[in-house]
């Protein structure tokens, strides 16, 4: 399970990532060249829709990957600033927040643990 919950917030952190990125070009378009709306209305609307799944995703897969609850404001709270879900996830990812609590025993990931090799 922890597996598909982690494939699961990666790509809801990826995705609120990028909708933050096009709505900041949209409006960046719209304010500071004046060339119409430049697709606000549509990129905040993606963009609103994005972030409700990113924080029902985060709340859902905290339990399953073994999140304490500062962990999980982490999460929360990185989806306010521009791009920083991006960060947190990266930052999750390399810090096995991501495995889950059964990371090797159950055939997780465990990317940068090292693993003790049985000689036969």
């Amino acid at each position: 399970m922890s597996s598909k919950a982690a494939l699961v917030f990666r790509v809801a952190a990826v995705a609120e990532a990028l909708s933050w990125a096009g709505l900041l070009i949209g409006m960046f378009f719209k304010y500071v060249v004046e060339a119409g709306q430049g697709g606000v209305p549509v990129l905040g609307m993606v963009h609103g829709v994005v972030f409700a799944v990113y924080v029902l995703v985060s709340l859902s897969v905290a339990k399953p990957l073994g999140w304490r609850p500062k962990t999980l404001v982490l999460a929360l709270l990185s989806s306010i600033p521009p791009l920083f879900t991006w960060l947190f996830e990266k930052w999750a990812l390399r810090n096995g927040k991501l495995d889950g609590p059964g990371r090797l025993a159950h055939g997780g990931t465990g990317l940068f643990e090292v693993r003790e090799t049985v000689a036969a």
